[in-house]
């Protein structure tokens, strides 16, 4: 049962890094078929750019809360590490605080398109997917972002406190 509980946990603390996994599989095959079908066969697939536009906006929010979670955000860190480590940690929080403030003004902003783009109904041309439902991955990846930065926050947190920091 212990062994269930922790694999639940890990498949959800690691379901944005999931997701883009599968997603980006997905574009990578899609567009590698559109192309044998394009240059080989002569028959493009009309569908193949609304496919490949909703993988890609797909995968780069989902992908922004994996590069929160692994640490592969771009960072200058040389420039904190200089700081005493009072000071590092007081700046490393403080960003953390204006980080999740932005992910909340975007999570309320996205909420707010997302409720525009029901009311008009919109659709995509070809496949008729409506653009609501290709955009539910902007408040979705906000709040991932929060919880994978959370994450590694404290994280980072512990493993000061183990090491008397």
């Amino acid at each position: 049962m212990k062994n269930r509980k922790i694999l639940i946990w890990t498949i959800f603390k690691n379901l944005d890094v999931i997701l883009a996994g599968i997603i980006g599989g997905v574009l990578v095959l899609v567009t590698f078929l559109g192309v044998i079908m394009r240059y080989l066969f002569n028959a493009p697939f009309v569908w193949q750019q609304e496919i490949q536009l909703g993988c890609f906006l797909w995968l780069s929010y989902l992908g922004a809360g994996a590069a929160f979670l692994s640490e592969s955000h771009v960072a200058v860190d040389i420039f904190v590490d200089s700081f005493p480590r009072k000071v590092r940690e007081i700046v490393e929080f403080g960003a953390y605080i204006v980080t999740c403030v932005v992910l909340v003004f975007l999570f309320w902003q996205s909420n707010r398109l997302l409720m525009q783009m029901a009311k008009t109904g919109k659709v995509t041309s070809i496949l008729h997917v409506p653009y609501d439902l290709l955009y539910t991955v902007l408040p979705i990846g906000c709040v991932l972002m929060v919880i994978d930065y959370t994450i590694v926050t404290i994280r980072h947190y512990r493993e000061r406190r183990e090491n008397g920091e």
